[in-house]
């Protein structure tokens, strides 16, 4: 069975087929990938219903519905998120991001942190988890990617106030009060689409594109807002694609409200976090 569905999934140009195949068993069955492996091994059969249910799985990945769509969570930072239609779903090299705002925020009596473009709340709550002193506010403008926060943290049990709103007009209240400005915004140039089915056809547009030729207009729309935001000494931490490690700092350092403006690579190598701080 596991080699059928790999087979499938190969024919499809699925990156990692193995791994999906073992992973949609795992959860048709109900158990950790180990095990599902070791019984496929031991050629244990699936009941009737688990067949249908996984080729049914196999064939929407084949049609490259994401994965995370299909098992309904996506793991990030040490969080089993819940994700799926009408929300992005998050991706390992922001984790890069995440150690950065854990760095930035250890260390200081109940600092106050502010997630833009939350999206299912990923960033904020990884930071709340790592950091349980924070308090964290996430802030999303699409009410569809807002609900997946909610629930998300419901589901972790994490204390972070999740917000719907425009981000560039986001926390009135907190203006020159906030330690740490956490953003993974918009970034893909207008006419930039991406090559990824999964992206392409199933991530919000609205979590995807930046809003100009360059991708930077929404990015430094939230530096703006962050600005005003931070603390003077407070840090501000921006991903971007890895395009624009040279760009978004330039254009941090034109609004001459930044010190220290640095770019950090994700686990890669590639360009990934601007980080900056106010002053």
């Amino acid at each position: 069975m596991l080699r059928e569905a790999t087979r499938v999934l190969q024919t499809a140009e699925v990156p990692s087929p193995r791994v999906d195949a073992e992973i949609l068993l795992a959860h048709v069955v109900g158990v950790a990938r180990p095990e599902v492996v070791r019984r496929a091994l031991l050629g244990q059969p699936l009941d009737e219903a688990e067949h249908t249910a996984y080729l049914g799985l196999v064939d929407e990945r084949a049609a490259r519905v994401p994965l995370q769509h299909l098992t309904g969570a996506a793991s990030f930072a040490g969080l089993d998120l819940a994700v799926g239609p009408g929300v992005f779903v998050p991706r390992p090299e922001t984790e890069t991001l995440v150690e950065l705002a854990v760095e930035a925020a250890t260390g200081l009596d109940d600092a106050m942190v502010v997630d833009l473009c939350s999206g299912s709340g990923a960033i904020a709550l990884a930071v709340k988890h790592r950091v349980p002193s924070a308090q964290v506010v996430g802030v999303e403008v699409s009410p569809e990617a807002h609900a997946w926060a909610l629930h998300n943290a419901l589901r972790t049990g994490l204390d972070v106030e999740m917000r719907q709103g425009d981000a560039r007009a986001a926390g009135e209240e907190l203006l020159g009060r906030v330690d740490l400005v956490t953003c993974n915004p918009p970034y893909i140039p207008l006419g930039a689409v991406p090559v990824d089915p999964e992206v392409r056809d199933h991530d919000p547009q609205v979590a995807l594109y930046g809003g100009s030729d360059d991708g930077l207009h929404l990015p430094i729309a939230m530096a703006a807002r962050a600005s005003q935001l931070l603390r003077p000494g407070g840090v501000l931490l921006v991903e971007h694609a890895d395009t624009q490690g040279e760009t978004l700092p330039a254009a941090l350092d034109a609004q001459r409200v930044w010190r220290e403006v640095t770019d950090h690579a994700d686990l890669t190598g590639r360009p990934r976090v601007t980080r900056a701080v106010r002053r």
